[in-house]
């Protein structure tokens, strides 16, 4: 982290015996409005870190994106608290579907989505890596490790890209999912093949993060929390391996865990 991207604040602190001050270190939160192709189309709160990034994917999965191409330019203006963001081409005549619930049905299956815009982008994942149990363990170690940021302020999320042996990538924010979209949009800016990766995250598996691993397009989302019901369903439908609650050497292995070598027997 910068030094612009740390904020202190003087904080009296109990600890259990007596009252202290004490310097803290407090987590930074940017309000940004995202304004595309001149139509104010989003804001956003968010850490000020990546940001090319976090927009980049945030664009992917509202589903205004399909390669980094279609970009023509952004501009940030952190402090005015606006992106701007031009695109090759024009944006959909509807542009309020990302904000329009949509329950609906695909391929003979009953799936319910929050958002119209999740039909369009979100997709099933047909990867066919494996993983054991203690790869799951070290890379979430890893995760751990690598989240300075967190543990100065216990405030922020982290994911990472990872393969089976080691974090490649890791993006850090206030929010789970702009975590997220940092790691969507580095994949779409590097063009990175997905095929032999998984994404170590440090937050709960919301319906909302299953989406968007779905749209990233990775099999296998390890977590350190729990997931809701809602996330469950829509993983054993995208066909998403979910693996929550990696803490120390135990974790919970929730939808197809075909992918788990303990389970399915398969070779490495």
């Amino acid at each position: 982290m910068s030094d612009e991207t740390i904020n202190h604040w003087n904080i009296i602190e109990y600890d259990g015996e007596a009252l202290s001050e004490k310097d803290e270190i407090i987590a930074t939160e940017l309000p940004v409005t995202v304004v595309v192709n001149g139509v104010e189309f989003a804001t956003m709160v968010c850490s000020p870190e990546d940001l090319h990034d976090l927009i980049v994917g945030f664009l992917a999965s509202e589903g205004l994106i399909l390669f980094y191409e279609d970009v023509k330019s952004i501009d940030l203006d952190e402090d005015a608290g606006f992106i701007y963001v031009d695109l090759h081409k024009p944006l959909p005549e509807d542009t309020e579907s990302h904000s329009k619930r949509f329950i609906g049905s695909c391929c003979g299956k009953s799936r319910q989505f929050y958002f119209k815009n999740d039909v369009k982008t979100a997709k099933t994942v047909l990867s066919r890596m494996r993983i054991t149990v203690n790869q799951s363990l070290s890379l979430m170690k890893e995760l751990q490790e690598h989240s300075e940021y967190f543990h100065l302020t216990g405030g922020v999320h982290n994911a990472a890209l990872c393969t089976l042996d080691e974090m490649l990538t890791i993006r850090t924010d206030i929010g789970r999912h702009n975590a997220l979209d940092k790691i969507y949009g580095h994949v779409i800016k590097n063009k990175i093949r997905l095929s032999d990766k998984l994404i170590v995250f440090s937050g709960r598996i919301s319906s909302e993060v299953l989406l968007k691993i779905s749209k990233i397009g990775v099999g296998i989302l390890i977590s350190k929390s729990a997931p809701t019901d809602l996330a469950l369903r829509l993983a054993n439908d995208l066909q998403i391996t979910t693996i929550g609650f990696v803490r120390g050497n135990k974790l919970n292995v929730y939808t197809h865990p075909e992918r788990l070598l303990e389970v399915s027997g398969t070779e490495a």
